[in-house]
């Protein structure tokens, strides 16, 4: 009896250990052969890229960035005046123009937003969707963007265009708007390094002279070098192929530094102006002749609608 009952145990020890085995080389070889039949299909798994840069500006254009869905992103940008002022005024701290924008995540792919700035008392917003973004496979390489909007500057009409105007007469309401359409193509080429492309389309329902065009055509330039996990050094340049009289391109160069739930942009810039209306066909200052000006972006994120992965979250007893 004893006899019969070791060789029982030892069948059912020996069962034991044999069957685990076998599922285990089964699965092995079920998984192995899955992942080759995907890699034959060439259908890796999908999956987009994210922190092209550290927030929705790269300096004083757009970036490829989005503001997440239900997300409002409370903007301070600050503009001093040029260091060309010497000591006497202060290295241009002295004077200085301001913007405060509210942007707004509807969807994960469509922002809105609205500002406020002191230069030329202006009102604008916008509303930015992305069409195209780019995954990690390459299935898609680049992500691309619109971007359009439009401004109303309530300064007095003589100071309309940051100029005494030739015919300084009551002008209709409608010659205080502008708008502008932009494209945002971009890839991130890795961790490091990202580059991008905005071709830009500025209307001014009224300029000063006849020899003007009310039309500026501009292509931008941006990128981003990552220094360490929290620091980028960030460049922009918008060249223009039609410009009003007495303009220049933009050209800014500065750095994001991220600390927390803030993203602070530390730069300099020849441009006054934080709308498209003003830093791309607006631009009066050189940097050969000392009109450039430090400046400032102050970002701050509040989550106003909370995901539903968030809410059946809290309902989890842990």
């Amino acid at each position: 009896m004893k006899i019969k009952i070791q060789s029982i145990l030892i069948l059912a020890f020996s069962f034991g250990i044999i069957m685990p085995n076998n599922i285990l080389a089964q699965n092995s070889s079920t998984d192995e052969l899955s992942k080759l039949l995907d890699e034959s299909n060439g259908a890796p798994k999908k999956e987009h890229t994210f922190g092209a840069f550290k927030t929705t500006r790269i300096i004083n254009g757009h970036s490829i960035e989005n503001t997440g869905k239900g997300v409002l992103d409370f903007k301070i940008s600050h503009r001093f005046s040029s260091i060309s002022g010497g000591v006497h005024e202060f290295f241009g701290l002295d004077g200085a123009t301001l913007r405060l924008g509210f942007d707004y995540g509807l969807t994960d792919a469509i922002t809105i937003g609205v500002g406020r700035s002191s230069l030329y008392k202006e009102y604008d917003g916008y509303v930015k969707a992305k069409l195209l973004r780019q995954t990690t496979n390459d299935q898609m390489p680049i992500s691309l963007s619109y971007v359009g909007g439009m401004s109303l500057a309530s300064l007095s009409s003589d100071k309309l265009l940051g100029r005494p105007l030739v015919s300084p007469e009551k002008y209709p309401f409608s010659n205080r708007l502008f708008f502008f359409n932009q494209i945002l193509l971009a890839r991130k080429f890795s961790n490091t390094f990202t580059f991008q492309l905005m071709p830009t389309h500025v209307h001014y329902n009224f300029v000063n002279t006849a020899a003007e065009p009310n039309d500026i055509i501009a292509l931008g330039a941006g990128g981003r070098i990552k220094l360490n996990k929290r620091v980028t050094l960030n460049l922009e340049y918008f060249y223009q192929f039609t410009q009003l009289i007495g303009t220049t391109n933009s050209l800014s160069v500065g750095f994001d530094i991220e600390t927390g739930g803030h993203v602070f942009q530390l730069h300099f810039t020849n441009s006054a102006g934080m709308t498209e209306r003003t830093f791309v066909g607006q631009t009066t200052d050189k940097w050969n002749n000392g009109g450039f000006r430090f400046g400032f972006n102050i970002a701050r994120v509040f989550t106003i609608v909370k995901p539903k992965e968030f809410e059946s979250a809290k309902k989890k007893v842990w």
